[in-house]
Formats: structure tokens, C-alpha cells, sequence
């Protein structure tokens, strides 16, 4: 994926990742960026900030029609959809516990809307034979996000449909990359910091908070590569494999982490 001339796309682009790879496609010499956000007036914003090439929309995810009509209205504008970022996410910060509205909001935006997206984008990029999906995932997808049991759940799910995405199109053209950075200084972050949640704790705990601009640098090394596996944590890997070969002993370690950041 050379970023040159591409039309792309970015949900959840109003701020944090989003709104760093909707600056750094525009630097790489994309044609068209969509800035796509919830919040329309700050994907304006940063449209308006990004330059001539960017064009913001108001997007809920977790709403099909909307997707499907954010789809076709960029392809009638541009042509095409080269690249689809498909970047929104929400934590909670909650266990088993969490209100059966948190789950929902949880499976609807981290995990349903990336179903959405596929089969808006996919029958018009098979027909011309190519086309690129980054789903942001998270570290939590190939490992557990401590103290937020819906956003592990849900992100798990991601990073197994993204898999499943690659395993059955990557033959017909379509590529497939799922973006698993770790700690990043993004808002989700910094509120769930000043809300006192474990999983934040425990993010800014173990390792290298990077900065979202760090991120789009390790994207676009990635999407070169044609990688599945975006890992702007190099880490990750190493933790991903140690948690393979002994689940019990990467358990107890998270464990002890988690006791000495609550005692």
C-alpha cells in the first residue's frame, strides 16, 4: 500500500490515532481523506486543519445505513475506497459487571461496526481486485485489556474477524492489517486515568505510552509491508508468545502487577 494518490478513509478520526493518520495519509501525498466522526464539528476540525484533501462526516458506527451511505457517498465523490481505517473504539473501564448497555455499546462500536464496514467496502474493492482494511484493534485483542472485561472481549473479537477477513479475501486482492498498539497518549487513556480504572493503571504501567503520531508511523510502515499484524509496540509479539507457551505464568504475572497497583 503506497499512500500516494490513495483515497482513504478514517472512522473515529475526529481525534487521538484518527485524527494522526488522517494528518500523516495527507503528508504521505493521499488524494482524498475522509475524516469520519460521531463528533462532526471535531471531524471538521481536523479536516479543516489536514488541508483541501480532507473531507469530514458526521458517522455513527454502529448504525449500517450510515456506514453504507458514508461508503457510497465517497465512492461517488472519489471513484473509490482504496484504504478504509475503520479506527473507532470505546473502553469502559468495567468487569462482569458492567450494564448490559456497556457490553452492547462495547460489541456494537469495537466489534459490529467492523462487520458493517466489510460488507459495505468489499463488493466494490473484489470487483476492481484490491483494496486495504485497517481495523484498530489493540494490544487488548492479542492479549486482555486488565480491569475492562468488555473491551477484551469485544477487541478479541475484532482481531479474530480481521483474521478471518485476511484468510478468505487475501487471494481475491483485499489485504487486511489489524492495528494493536499498546499504551497510546490518546483521551481514552487520559479519562480512564482520571476515572481511577485498573486498565488504565495498568496500561501506563507496562511500557512505552506512545504518542498517536508514533502510531500513524508504525501504520505506514506496516501498510508498505502488507503486514496482518500492526504492532506499534514491538513488545506486544514477545508478550503475545510468552502468554501462548504459559498462560498460567502470564496470568500470575498480570496478577502480580495488578495486586501491587492496588495494595
Amino acid at each position: 500500500m503506497n499512500l500516494t494518490d490513495r483515497v482513504v478513509v478514517v472512522t473515529g478520526g475526529a481525534g487521538g490515532i484518527g485524527s494522526a493518520l488522517a494528518r500523516r495519509f495527507a503528508a504521505e501525498g493521499a488524494a482524498a481523506i475522509v475524516v469520519a466522526d460521531l463528533n462532526a464539528d471535531a471531524a471538521r476540525a481536523v479536516a479543516e486543519a489536514v488541508g483541501p484533501v480532507a473531507h469530514p462526516v458526521g458517522l455513527d458506527v454502529t448504525d449500517e445505513e450510515q456506514v453504507r451511505a458514508l461508503v457510497a457517498d465517497t465512492e461517488q465523490r472519489y471513484g473509490r475506497i482504496d484504504l478504509f481505517c475503520a479506527n473507532a473504539g470505546v473502553a469502559t473501564g468495567g468487569g462482569v459487571d458492567a450494564p448490559d448497555a456497556d457490553w452492547d455499546r462495547a460489541w456494537r462500536v469495537n466489534m459490529l461496526s467492523h462487520v458493517y464496514t466489510a460488507r459495505a467496502v468489499l463488493p466494490a474493492m473484489l470487483a476492481r481486485g484490491g483494496g486495504h482494511l485497517l481495523m484498530t484493534c489493540s494490544a487488548a485483542g492479542v492479549l486482555t485489556a486488565v480491569g475492562d472485561a468488555p473491551y477484551t472481549a469485544t477487541k478479541h473479537a475484532a482481531v479474530g474477524f480481521a483474521e478471518w477477513l485476511a484468510i478468505t479475501y487475501r487471494d481475491r486482492g483485499i489485504r487486511v492489517s489489524a492495528l494493536c498498539p499498546q499504551g497510546v497518549d490518546t483521551p481514552m487513556l487520559s479519562e480512564g486515568l482520571a476515572a481511577g480504572h485498573l486498565g488504565a493503571k495498568v496500561i501506563a504501567a507496562s511500557g512505552a505510552v506512545l504518542t498517536p503520531d508514533q502510531v500513524a508511523d508504525s501504520v505506514v510502515a506496516g501498510l508498505a509491508e502488507e503486514r496482518f499484524l500492526i504492532l506499534p509496540h514491538p513488545e506486544v509479539a514477545a508478550y503475545a508468545l510468552r502468554r501462548a507457551e504459559d498462560p498460567d505464568g502470564w496470568q500470575a504475572g498480570l496478577r502480580k502487577l495488578v495486586r501491587r497497583l492496588t495494595a
